[in-house]
């Protein structure tokens, strides 16, 4: 299975999850008494919207290039990365917000404690997401997709807030209600970031920002070790998207013919692209070698 093959699989799969938490989550929580597992289920509301957008800008992201939009669609995935850190964020915002307004106006207290179904979903929903993170975490570094490393940001940030759900509805049955508005202050915190670390995530990708120098690494050496390359003049990369551009300028014998040149810098081209599926493309250029 290819990578987007692979991206499109995922975001489907996940949307499916969502989807059934959210409703599950929803309806026992209404009937379990428990205000806690009733927003979670409300949260996951917004994560089935994540999944249609995840879907959305991964099938977008897919389209081969046009006449129109020649160097193609790769930067869609971003706009998704980013969208799908915005909805993050809002939830975030939203459990800080009746967290603190429910310590404030003591709303706490005259909520009823839930049943022990609630505890049984909420455990239940921390482990589902938490399997949907680690998968959707691999499928993301094997597709080098923004998107579904969004996806699984907001997985996270699931596991976080069911976990403080979990949190105030045992602390609930035990007597102490006001522990679910403070667990939905704390934990609120730890959603934005992951919001935030997706939303910067999404935004290097945007700007062109340079490979990881590990990935610079692996290209130098590959380009040395080819015959006919005397040195290396220069070395660029940007990220675009889930995919990156090279730019080399190497170094060569200036007594060899044109012919011989050229069939230098195909060799280097053909063979970083055939060994990096990730670079979209690369430019090869070729300097007389000179003594430095």
């Amino acid at each position: 299975m290819d990578n987007q093959k692979l991206s499109a699989v995922i975001a489907r799969i996940n949307f499916v999850n969502n989807l059934v938490l959210a409703i599950s989550k929803t309806i026992i929580g209404y009937f379990a008494h428990s205000a806690a597992l009733l927003n979670d289920g409300i949260n996951n509301i917004g994560d089935t919207l994540s999944s249609i957008i995840a879907m959305i800008g991964i099938s977008a992201a897919s389209k081969k290039a046009d006449k129109e939009h020649p160097y193609g669609h790769e930067r869609l995935e971003c706009v998704a990365a980013i969208l799908l850190s915005g909805i993050v964020m809002a939830v975030a915002v939203a459990l800080f917000g009746s967290g603190v307004s429910s310590i404030v106006k003591k709303d706490y207290l005259t909520t009823p404690n839930p049943t022990f179904l609630a505890v049984i979903v909420a455990i239940a929903s921390i482990v589902i997401k938490a399997i949907m993170y680690i998968y959707t975490k691999w499928a993301a570094r094997k597709a080098l997709s923004p998107a579904l490393h969004a996806s699984a940001g907001d997985s996270l940030s699931d596991v976080l807030a069911t976990t403080g759900g979990l949190i105030g509805i045992i602390l609930a049955r035990m007597g102490y209600p006001i522990g679910d508005a403070i667990a939905a202050v704390i934990i609120s915190l730890f959603i934005f970031r992951v919001g935030a670390e997706i939303f910067k995530d999404g935004m290097d990708q945007m700007i062109d920002r340079a490979c990881n120098e590990d990935f610079i690494r692996e290209i130098s050496d590959l380009i040395k070790v080819q015959e006919g390359v005397l040195r290396i003049d220069l070395l660029r990369t940007r990220q675009f998207g889930s995919r990156c551009y090279v730019d080399v300028e190497i170094a060569a014998d200036p007594k060899q013919s044109l012919t011989e040149v050229h069939a230098i810098a195909e060799r280097v081209h053909d063979t970083i692209e055939a060994t990096f599926p990730m670079v979209k493309h690369c430019m090869v250029h070729v300097n007389p070698y000179k003594q430095k």
